[in-house]
């Protein structure tokens, strides 16, 4: 990783010093710090008041444990978490993950990028995220049920509409938040939709929350070509993933123009010079819970499965990793600039390797973080929030136009802000000093709590 300011340096090893093995957290904070030397240089302010110590420590960690029985009738044990990180700009909001891989450094990592991204968003919610070693892959409807009651009978007690709320992520989608919110109407005895974001429609839901995050991307990335005097008219585009998140990236690319040429799941990836038929997709993943090469085998010739490789070695104009954290390393990175890639836009959450990110941007790429590239979904969930509290509902044009209109501003916001702090086109530094100044000027006031 790049060497720190002196300063921030010192910060940092103190990060590593109190959060030993957390690797995600600590990557997640260097890439933070490594942006805010101008800053803390013209800003003395924020170092007097320690506001990067306290930002990297969040507000409260709460670990538990989740026992359920599977249909078997015997008893499972899983660790539930959720990281409370930053409540300077409003109640804490982020997803819950429900996966293997989830530990407490993979939530802090998690938690910590939220409090920019929400901050980049502009609406009034601070930064959380939590989630389970649980695994919903494989299990049947009641145990999901079972497991996703005996998760909010603990975790109930920190949540509400004006402290802490969750939506989902990997792992977690309607039928989860459904069955989330179902236990945790039981326990309160209210209904309290802001509780929870992803609500199905008939119940407090949004339109465009599911595509939010899909859709918010392709938008940020229409911004970036806008730059060029371009747009996706013609773009050939790879998206890793076939999740929510990858899924309605690729439905949008479509609509503007563009061909998704591949994408991917943890078995391997496809690869459809036509386009990803998109209604085949989503018949094999939603409904069927199927996998890649289920896709492949029902589109028949043109759609390659390819189980070795990357998925980044397919030529392409635009780069779109959908799929999860350090998917894309300095090999991948090297095969799209081989390639021509001129783009690449995280859809997901720190999928780019430091290393990665160096070699595409001294390469002239642009790159988008997933702070600022991936804030559609969190914007949505905060626009959800605010549908609830005035029992409203909008249409899905009205919604659209406006997680629209916040891609832009998040896009504009970026630029603008690499330009004053001397880092002219850097999508990364402008999404990590504008987010942390927002932040930081809000714990400013609020005094040291």
């Amino acid at each position: 990783m790049p060497v720190l300011d002196e300063k921030l340096q010192v910060i940092y090893e103190e990060v590593l010093r109190r959060n030993q093995g957390e690797t995600e957290f600590h990557q997640s904070v260097h890439e933070v710090l490594d942006s805010l030397g101008p800053v803390v240089a013209k800003h003395p302010q924020y170092a007097d008041a320690a506001i990067i110590q306290r930002l990297c420590e969040p507000e409260r960690q709460i670990i538990f444990r989740v026992p359920w029985t599977d249909d078997s009738g015997g008893v499972q044990i899983n660790r539930g978490f959720r990281v409370e990180f930053n409540s300077a700009l409003g109640p804490y909001k982020g997803g819950l993950r429900f996966h293997p891989s989830v530990y407490l450094g993979i939530v802090k990592f998690l938690g910590f990028e939220q409090i920019f991204k929400n901050a980049l968003t502009g609406m009034p919610i601070g930064g959380g995220k939590g989630g389970s070693d649980f695994d919903p892959k494989g299990r049947s409807e009641g145990e999901v049920m079972r497991f996703c009651q005996s998760f909010m009978t603990e975790l109930y007690r920190h949540l509400g509409e004006h402290t802490d709320v969750p939506a989902g992520d990997i792992g977690v989608g309607g039928r989860e938040i459904g069955y989330l919110f179902g236990q945790y109407k039981r326990i309160t005895n209210r209904y309290e939709s802001g509780v929870l974001t992803g609500k199905g429609l008939t119940w407090g839901g949004s339109q465009v929350r599911t595509e939010a995050t899909g859709y918010g991307a392709v938008h940020f990335v229409e911004a970036m070509l806008a730059t060029r005097g371009e747009d996706f008219d013609g773009k050939q585009v790879v998206v890793s993933g076939s999740g929510n998140v990858a899924m309605y990236a690729i439905e949008k690319v479509h609509q503007l123009g563009g061909t998704v040429v591949a994408c991917s799941d943890s078995t391997g990836q496809v690869v459809d010079e036509k386009g990803i038929d998109l209604a085949l997709l989503k018949e094999v993943k939603e409904a069927q819970r199927g996998r890649i090469a289920d896709y492949a085998a029902a589109r028949g010739a043109g759609a390659a499965l390819v189980t070795s490789g990357s998925i980044w070695q397919v030529p392409c104009d635009i780069a779109l990793p959908c799929a999860t954290q350090n998917e894309l390393d300095a090999a991948d990175a090297a095969s799209l600039v081989r390639n021509g890639c001129a783009i690449v836009a995280e859809g997901a959450n720190m999928p780019t390797t430091p290393a990665a990110v160096k070699l595409l941007v001294d390469a002239g790429r642009l790159f988008a973080p997933g702070k600022a590239a991936n804030a559609g979904g969190v914007a949505t969930s905060a626009l959800e929030m605010q549908q609830n509290a005035s029992r409203d509902s909008w249409s899905f044009e009205h919604t659209e136009v406006r997680l629209a209109t916040i891609m832009r501003a998040i896009h504009d916001r970026c630029l603008e802000t690499a330009e004053e702090y001397g880092a002219p086109g850097s999508y990364l530094a402008g999404a990590n000093i504008a987010g942390f100044t927002k932040v930081a000027d809000a714990m400013l006031a609020l005094g040291l709590v």
